[in-house]
């Protein structure tokens, strides 16, 4: 009797054990919630907020001839607003000569006659000798 007892309670103890190591099935996850967008009701009366003005696209050209180069380089980014932020210029005497600083030269001539309609793509260069030099 002490071996079938022995018997019954092995058998016990495998059934007890082989029960214990399977894990449990995971619990299904809950169907997503799609987000809802509440978007307010107008209140009567309200209006909406101006537009901004919108910046021009094209100024008229000033005659900028016998003013020194550096103002005149700034009254066309100020005349724009840096919509044309970079003007070029030569040496209007034929010497190719480079103006280092701006303010030692005088405009003799401009490429786009004054009246004229400029946009930021016009390409505007000025004619310049020095301040002490004829045009």
């Amino acid at each position: 009797m002490i071996r079938l007892g022995r018997t019954a309670l092995l058998a016990l103890l495998l059934v007890t054990v082989a029960g214990c190591g399977q894990a449990p099935a995971p619990a299904a996850a809950p169907a997503p919630v799609p987000p809802t967008t509440v978007a307010p009701d107008p209140t009567p009366g309200s209006a909406a907020l101006p537009a901004e003005p919108v910046a021009p696209t094209s100024w008229v050209m000033p005659d900028l001839v016998g003013e020194n180069l550096q103002d005149a380089q700034n009254a066309i980014q100020a005349l724009t607003d840096f919509g044309i932020a970079i003007t070029t210029s030569r040496d209007a005497t034929g010497q190719g000569r480079n103006q280092v600083l701006d303010a030692n030269w005088r405009v003799c001539d401009q490429n786009v006659a004054p009246g004229e309609e400029i946009t930021p793509t016009s390409g505007i260069e000025f004619g310049a000798v020095k301040l002490d030099e004829d045009c």
